[in-house]
């Protein structure tokens, strides 16, 4: 699993693991834990930079029915993963 840091808007530094990513409408988005441990917490974060950054900036998805559409998707991602 991908580790990767973001920084906060008070400049520390969180680090997440990458759960899985998707684009939808042109914007990536990653679900993200702060454990890779059974009782980590999950947040979808969703790409808000031009297309011409060097660089991506992550927000996470505030909006109630945005979140719960990117989750339902980032739901039937996982379920779809077979693991043996």
């Amino acid at each position: 699993m991908e580790k990767v840091k973001f920084v906060s808007e008070d400049g520390s530094e969180i680090e997440f693991f990458v759960e899985e990513q998707t684009r939808v409408n042109g914007i990536d988005y990653l679900l993200v834990s702060d454990s890779d441990e059974d009782e980590a917490n999950a947040y979808i974060m969703k790409d808000v930079s031009p297309s011409t950054a060097p660089e991506a900036e992550y927000v996470m998805v505030e909006d109630e029915i945005e979140f719960d559409a990117i989750a339902g998707i980032f739901a039937q991602m996982l379920d779809e993963v077979d693991l043996h």
